[in-house]
């Protein structure tokens, strides 16, 4: 028996590596696209098939998905500051890169694309908790382009048939997140930082800005549930995340160690907090790691306990 071939772009950074090793482990023939521009070649599954490839190159990528049933795109410029300083290098990757996707994706008749978007659609908010129907209010390049591959996404359904998914991230965290560079994620570079001795460094509105963490492992539960689920693929928009929060400042104090405060940041909502009432009804999917699990984890991976 054939195995269901599945496609991961990104698939050597964070969340899309993590994707990759759940496919090959349900059994699917699973093909890698990534250029390593953040990703590490040490995160791509051995049993994967690796194409080293931008998804800004249609030439290069559109071979690949001959024959494939599914698409996981989670291949971006990922991060609000790196878009704020360079919106036209994101802009190429988050709205041409996941065009060029789609239409490959189509051309090859794939069964379904589960695209990973982004909490930050939302902006500010006056209400909390954020649900889907919200009007976005994207404050920075990246939003808008990534909000952009969901209007894509629905697109792309409601015209040409493929089906497509809009899953919404909110604050990815866990093994494998990036500690270093413009991408880096605020809770690896608190690791990075603890672990080599250095105060944490914490944006001066750290005590109020709140964020809703949600783990890597939930994150790739909900993208197995979307392919899965008959009830998704005409464009839905789904949140994944949590529905609590914490501040940046507590979760200095649940790692533990000094802090360093440094200055404020553009482009980013005071707070996140997502209703997943949504995934819970569509998907069957609810949050199984807690927070302080969660870091707790972290710690003991970085011999921090």
């Amino acid at each position: 028996m054939n195995k269901i071939k599945a496609i991961v772009t990104g698939g050597a950074g964070f969340i899309g590596s993590h994707i990759t090793d759940a496919l090959i482990q349900e059994g699917y023939e699973v093909h890698v696209i990534d250029d390593l521009s953040t990703g590490k070649k040490e995160n791509i599954n051995p049993k994967a098939v690796f194409h080293q490839a931008s998804i800004c190159d249609f030439n290069a990528i559109a071979p690949v998905f001959r024959g494939a049933g599914y698409v996981f795109h989670a291949a971006a410029n990922a991060r609000i500051q790196p878009s704020i300083i360079d919106p036209r290098s994101s802009n190429e990757s988050n709205i041409t890169g996941t065009l060029n996707v789609l239409v490959a994706s189509r051309d090859a008749k794939v069964k379904k694309v589960i695209y990973s978007a982004s909490s930050s659609a939302y902006g500010t908010q006056k209400r909390m908790p954020l649900h889907e129907d919200m009007t976005p209010n994207p404050q920075s390049p990246y939003a808008i382009q990534k909000l952009v591959g969901e209007m894509y996404c629905k697109n792309f359904s409601s015209l040409y048939g493929l089906s497509t998914v809009s899953l919404r991230y909110f604050n990815v965290y866990g093994p494998r997140q990036l500690a270093d560079g413009a991408y880096a994620t605020v809770i690896g570079i608190f690791f990075r930082e603890r672990s080599a001795g250095r105060p944490m460094p914490i944006v001066r509105d750290g005590r109020i800005k709140r964020r809703d963490f949600t783990h890597v492992m939930d994150i790739v539960a909900g993208n197995m549930r979307a392919m899965k689920n008959k009830k998704v693929g005409n464009g839905e928009i789904v949140n994944l995340g949590t529905h609590s929060n914490y501040s940046v400042v507590e979760v200095a104090r649940l790692i533990g160690g000094p802090v360093l405060f440094i200055p404020k940041r553009l482009g980013e909502a005071k707070e996140t907090l997502a209703d997943n009432s949504r995934a819970r009804r569509l998907l069957g999917w609810k949050p199984k790691v807690a927070f302080e699990d969660g870091i707790a984890a972290l710690k003991e991976l970085h011999k921090l306990l």
